[in-house]
């Protein structure tokens, strides 16, 4: 097999380079290995609030600033970030405005996260965001686009990314011992029973500055469901098939050193749950498959298929949330609790063994989800200005395949992509859900 081409270490080696030219004039250069970083934290939510824990334990750095549209979660992140020395905000323009701000640590909803994360690189701050990196495709281009303008680092939290076993597993795909691979199998398994509930429409609390939260997504009432399952809406996430699934396609473009898909089409429905159980926007049962053109280890191309559901786990985790590379002499199943390498059953020329790594009976975790390797990389990027490996190019191509497989489902139709142009293929209907419609005075501009 020919020798494949590491794009992620060719893009690594000349972004540094760049980086080294810049380094010294712009905002933020550790003059020591020593010297402080300090973050602001746009988003106390769940995954901030972890965010924090994750960021203080590490040496070096400081949450200084949080902000949120809920005053009650804001002072809750507050105290738990170091108290009245934390800086407070309601507006996230106002933490950006702040000089002493070295970087920005975005844990919004997933319909701000490009106007956060934009704001960020235009204020010369270099920037951490979770994924999903966007709403849309466009979005996802216009943080690209602000990186590369502003001269930032911009890493986006697939934090599995720098989980070890995973490396590991890149690296055997990589290696060609699985023989050429036909198919990778993706999943996201969770049981949401009876279903997440239909609250009605309600007045929102006191503590919360709904039209502010809402932001460029359109204007309705408020509703506890729109917050508390926020994935699962049309205007603010894309459901696991995005939210969660981009750790996925993260780990098969790297493993299968590919970054888009050739074609996409999805299926799905609300099988699951009554109406009056469940009022999600997105299918509680999905499954789409997507179309990849040759790379290095399968050079006849290979699909994608992902599935996920919500009335039905099966396996626990970390298996329920997974990924499985089918080739013709060996099959590699990959998740947090490890990894399994098996053999396939018919005779082969090669003398290829099962190998099974588990991450608890390794370390006596029960899993790694790369936190805090992951954070610390994004540190390390910054003393040295050096492009991270999950870079919001990278973050962007991992979050194509969810973005196409849904605007395929809303369309009903089977979808051709054209990664060079970023445009679907003769389909005016489709093209229109490409980019997020913000509604006023918020602007999509880099």
């Amino acid at each position: 097999m020919a020798k494949m081409t590491n794009r992620r270490a060719f893009l690594g080696t000349t972004a540094a380079t760049a980086a080294a030219t810049w380094a010294g004039s712009h905002l933020y250069a550790a003059s020591s290995p020593n010297e402080t970083i300090n973050l602001g934290l746009v988003g106390c939510g769940v995954r901030g609030t972890q965010l924090v824990d994750i960021f203080n334990g590490l040496p070096g750095v400081r949450i200084a600033a949080v902000c949120d549209v809920d005053s009650k979660r804001l002072a809750g992140v507050r105290e738990q970030s170091g108290g009245d020395d934390v800086s407070a905000y309601h507006d996230f323009r106002r933490l950006l405005d702040n000089k002493d701000i070295d970087a920005v640590v975005v844990a919004t909803n997933g319909h701000w996260k490009a106007l956060v994360a934009i704001h960020a690189c235009q204020a010369g701050k270099d920037v951490y965001v979770e994924k999903p990196l966007a709403t849309s495709i466009g979005e996802g281009r216009r943080i690209v686009e602000a990186a590369e303008k502003y001269q930032r680092i911009v890493q986006i939290g697939t934090q599995q990314h720098s989980a070890a076993h995973y490396r590991k597993a890149a690296e055997i795909v990589q290696s060609g011992r699985l023989g050429r691979i036909s198919e990778v199998k993706v999943w996201d398994y969770i049981n949401h029973n009876p279903g997440i509930g239909s609250p009605p429409d309600s007045v929102p609390p006191p503590e919360l500055d709904w039209d502010f939260w809402l932001g460029p997504s359109p204007k309705v009432s408020y509703n506890s469901n729109r917050i508390d399952h926020h994935y699962w809406f049309f205007d603010y996430g894309g459901a696991w098939q995005l939210d969660w699934a981009v750790h996925h396609y993260d780990i098969v473009h790297w493993a299968m050193d590919t970054r888009s898909p050739i074609s996409a089409f999805a299926a799905g429905g609300h099988f699951c749950f009554d109406d009056d159980k469940d009022d999600r926007e997105w299918p509680d049962t999905f499954s789409g498959i997507l179309e990849y053109g040759p790379c290095p280890v399968a050079d006849k191309g290979f699909l994608l298929q992902y599935t996920t559901r919500a009335g039905n786990q099966h396996a626990k985790y970390p298996a329920a949330d997974a990924k499985c590379f089918f080739g013709t002499d060996a099959t590699l199943l990959v998740h947090r609790g490890g990894y399994t390498f098996s053999p396939e059953i018919r005779r082969s020329n090669k003398a290829l063994k099962e190998e099974i790594y588990s991450v608890e009976e390794q370390t006596g975790k029960f899993q790694d989800s790369g936190d805090k390797v992951h954070q610390q990389a994004f540190l390390d990027n910054l003393r040295n200005r050096t492009q991270p490996e999950t870079s919001s190019e990278t973050g962007h191509y991992a979050s194509i395949p969810g973005h196409l497989m849904n605007i395929s489902w809303r369309t009903g139709r089977k979808l051709h992509w054209d990664a060079e142009r970023e445009q679907i293929v003769g389909d005016d209907e489709a093209n229109s859900f490409l980019t997020k419609k913000y509604r006023e005075p918020w602007k999509l501009e880099v």
